[in-house]
C-alpha cells in the first residue's frame, strides 16, 4: 500500500539512525504484518497486539502531524 509504504520511509528518514535496538526490532515486525491490519491500527481503528508495536504506531502516526 503506497500510503504505509510513505508512512513508513518517513519514519526511516527521521528516526533510524537514532533509533534504538528495540525500535529497530519493532519496525522489523511491523513490516511482517499484513497491510490490512497496519492500515487499522495507523487510522486508529484497532490497536496493535502488544505495547511495544502500538507505541512505534502511535509515533510514526506523529510524523504527518
Amino acid at each position: 500500500m503506497r500510503e504505509l509504504d510513505r508512512l513508513f520511509e518517513g519514519w526511516l528518514d527521521a528516526h533510524w539512525r537514532a533509533s534504538s535496538a528495540e525500535d529497530r526490532e519493532t519496525f522489523q515486525r511491523l513490516l511482517d504484518c499484513e497491510d490490512d491490519r497496519l492500515w487499522r491500527w495507523f487510522l486508529g481503528h484497532e490497536t496493535a497486539p502488544d505495547a511495544a508495536l502500538q507505541s512505534l504506531v502511535e509515533r510514526m502516526r506523529q510524523l504527518d502531524a
